[in-house]
């Protein structure tokens, strides 16, 4: 009997042993989690991230993307003519609404930079002649003087003129810069002189250009006062052209007139 009970249970215990390596060769191993950044499956993954060729990726579909992107190799990148900032467009457009479009005004710009045709221009840059003052030409896409000559060698120098704001009548302060200006321009050996405007970026274009001219008049008109011929001095206004400030501090030192040699 005990040699009976024995065999029972041997048979039993190779049945279940049978039974093991048949579900093991059934379900096979368990599963084993890659190592990250490598995946089999999204959730393998941090979170925002998905498999893609097993690997852990920004996106593995176009709906893992904002709607003005698209899934391209595991990254999500701009469509054509879409748009983050302003820096991901060309030829001087604008980004509104994340698509790449034409500027209307100068504001959209930023502070730095004006609209031109549909164009955002940094300051001194340009697409044609208009887009410079009246003694520039644009030149390479920069707008410069042509012909432009060396100042003559003397100890004096023509010292710039500041105004308060939405002012262009000589401030009493400047007079006697002015003097001296009117001075050195007579030792200058009969060469004319530029005598340029500028305003800050406050106000439409057309109106700076007006203030940055009457600007330019006046302290021409008081030099003709103090001798200087006339004939001699080329008004030139620049308007905001040239106006890069951002605080008062900053555009009060654009409300003036310069000089230059011609």
């Amino acid at each position: 009997m005990r040699y009976q009970a024995s065999k029972v249970r041997a048979g039993r215990l190779a049945a279940l042993f049978s039974f093991l390596c048949l579900s093991l060769v059934l379900t096979g191993c368990p599963d084993k989690k890659p190592k990250f950044p490598n995946c089999s499956k999204d959730k393998d993954c941090k979170d925002g991230q998905h498999c893609f060729q097993k690997h852990c990726s920004e996106c593995s579909e176009d709906s893992h993307c904002e709607s003005f992107e698209t899934c391209n190799g595991g990254s999500c990148i701009l469509k054509d003519g879409m748009c983050n900032t302003k820096d991901d467009c060309t030829a001087g457009q604008i980004c509104e609404n994340n698509t790449c479009t034409a500027c209307e005004s100068d504001s959209e710009c930023g502070p730095n930079a004006r609209c031109s045709n549909g164009a955002c221009l940094d300051r001194g840059s340009c697409n044609e002649d208009e887009d410079c003052a009246d003694d520039e030409d644009c030149i390479d896409g920069t707008c410069q003087r042509a012909g432009r000559l060396a100042p003559p060698e003397l100890t004096c120098s023509l010292d710039s003129v500041y105004f308060g704001f939405d002012e262009f009548s000589i401030p009493e302060d400047a007079k006697e810069a002015l003097q001296k200006t009117s001075i050195c321009i007579q030792q200058g050996e009969e060469r004319n002189v530029f005598v340029e405007g500028h305003t800050d970026e406050i106000g439409t274009d057309e109106y700076n250009i007006a203030l940055s001219e009457k600007r330019g008049r006046s302290v021409a008109d008081f030099l003709a006062r103090l001798g200087i011929d006339p004939a001699r001095l080329r008004v030139i206004p620049k308007g905001e052209t040239e106006a890069t400030g951002t605080d008062e501090d900053s555009r009060s030192e654009e409300r003036r007139v310069d000089f230059e040699w011609q």
